[in-house]
């Protein structure tokens, strides 16, 4: 099949896409017909600042997100017959901590060619602006919500981090961020390394690397804002 998966980039905020994606993928956008989303309207709201203004709807969308089933993403195979297919996640890079993997890994079972493009990733960004461990880290995704469990989880990344000097990166639905931010504070030792990167590459961003001891002393509010978490014992 000569059709394509493009992993388009996205804003992780509500930038002008100029200022954070690349003018060879604001190129393609106007090539693509056909888009696979996690939420459409942000998709829409994205691909009309980024030049489609007025021609939004000549566009097809389809989505797929964390309640689509894996006989609906084999649903989405047809679409390649009609050409080249643009994925786009809620935000920075698409199937990274995102449903959006499903579909790449339909197109590698088929053959589909897979094009990965240049854009932000709030988890190499928060990495490369820590001051902690670049060359060994693991990315855990998203930790338990009950607290009991949330606890044992911070615990033992804790111990992993100590055992293998390696940097620990997480995330947290926004509007959790101040009661993860909060355990953490009382569950982890007070010389493990914390580093809170909210709102990265927008005007408001906040990248901070203290121990837990000095966080307690000066503990801030992240508030309901996209944050990466990175710890090393």
């Amino acid at each position: 099949m000569s059709s394509k998966l493009y992993l388009i980039p996205s804003p992780l905020g509500d930038n002008d896409p100029s200022e954070v994606i690349p003018a060879s993928v604001l190129a393609i956008l106007p090539q693509i017909k056909v888009y696979v989303a996690e939420e459409v309207r942000t998709v829409r709201r994205y691909l009309s600042k980024a030049g489609l203004k007025g021609h939004i709807d000549e566009l097809e969308f389809f989505v797929l997100n964390e309640h689509t089933t894996p006989a609906e993403v084999e649903a989405l195979l047809p679409l390649f017959d009609r050409g080249d297919v643009g994925l786009i996640s809620e935000a920075g890079l698409p199937a990274v901590a995102d449903p959006g993997s499903a579909l790449v890994s339909l197109c590698h079972r088929h053959g589909i060619e897979v094009v990965p493009m240049v854009g932000p990733s709030s988890l190499m960004l928060a990495l490369m602006a820590s001051g902690l461990n670049g060359q060994g880290f693991a990315f855990r995704g998203y930790l338990p919500a009950k607290t009991d469990q949330l606890r044992s989880a911070l615990k033992d990344i804790e111990k992993q981090s100590r055992a293998l000097g390696q940097s620990e990166i997480f995330i947290e639905t926004p509007y959790r961020n101040d009661s993860m931010f909060a355990e953490m504070l009382a569950t982890l030792n007070p010389d493990t390394r914390l580093c809170l990167a909210a709102d990265i590459t927008l005007p408001t961003q906040f990248i901070k690397t203290k121990s837990i001891a000095q966080w307690r002393k000066q503990p801030v509010t992240i508030g309901k804002r996209p944050c990466v978490f990175i710890i090393l014992a």
